[in-house]
C-alpha cells in the first residue's frame, strides 16, 4: 500500500503498476487507512499458498522463513523478510536504493540509514549464495528468477 501526498491520476497508475496493492493519499482518515488495510490482508488470506517459491530460493510467509535449493530453512528477520519478500514478488527489475528503503521504511516516521539495503542485502546474499540478489553500479539491485 502507497500513502503519499501525490494525488494525480498519473502518480497513482505508476504507484499501482510497479507493484502496490493499494494507493492512499494525504490527508486520509484513520478509519479509511484501517478499513483498507483490512481488505487487503482479506485479499491476502484468499492465496492458496504462503510459500512464495523462485529461482530455488522459498519464502515462507506465515513463518517468515527463507530456504534455497543448499540451505535449510533459516528464519529472518522482519527487515529482512520485508526486503526478500518485495524483491521476489517483483523479480527481474531493478530496484533502487531510495525504492527499496521506501518500502522498508514506508510508514516509520525516523529516517532510515542509507547503507541499510546495503547491510540487509549483504545479510541475504549470505543465506542464499551471492547471484540470486544482483547490483547494478549506479542503479540498485535485482532478484534474479532464472
Amino acid at each position: 500500500m502507497i500513502l503519499t501526498a501525490r494525488d494525480t491520476w498519473e502518480d497513482k497508475v505508476v504507484g499501482l503498476e510497479t507493484g502496490a496493492d493499494d494507493y492512499l493519499t494525504k490527508p486520509f482518515h484513520e478509519a479509511e487507512l484501517m478499513a483498507r488495510l483490512k481488505a487487503l490482508l482479506r485479499r491476502r488470506s484468499g492465496q492458496l499458498s504462503q510459500v512464495i517459491t523462485l529461482n530455488g530460493v522459498s519464502l515462507d510467509e506465515a513463518s517468515q522463513r527463507v530456504c534455497s535449493e543448499e540451505s535449510a530453512w533459516r528464519s529472518l528477520t522482519a527487515t529482512e523478510f520485508r526486503l526478500l519478500r518485495y524483491l521476489m514478488l517483483h523479480p527481474d527489475r531493478i530496484h533502487s536504493k531510495e525504492r527499496l528503503l521506501e518500502q522498508l521504511y514506508a510508514l516509520e516516521q525516523d529516517a532510515a540509514a542509507p547503507n541499510l539495503v546495503e547491510v540487509y542485502v549483504a545479510r541475504l546474499r549470505r543465506y542464499l549464495g551471492k547471484s540470486i540478489i544482483q547490483t547494478r553500479r549506479g542503479q540498485g539491485y535485482i532478484f534474479v528468477s532464472r
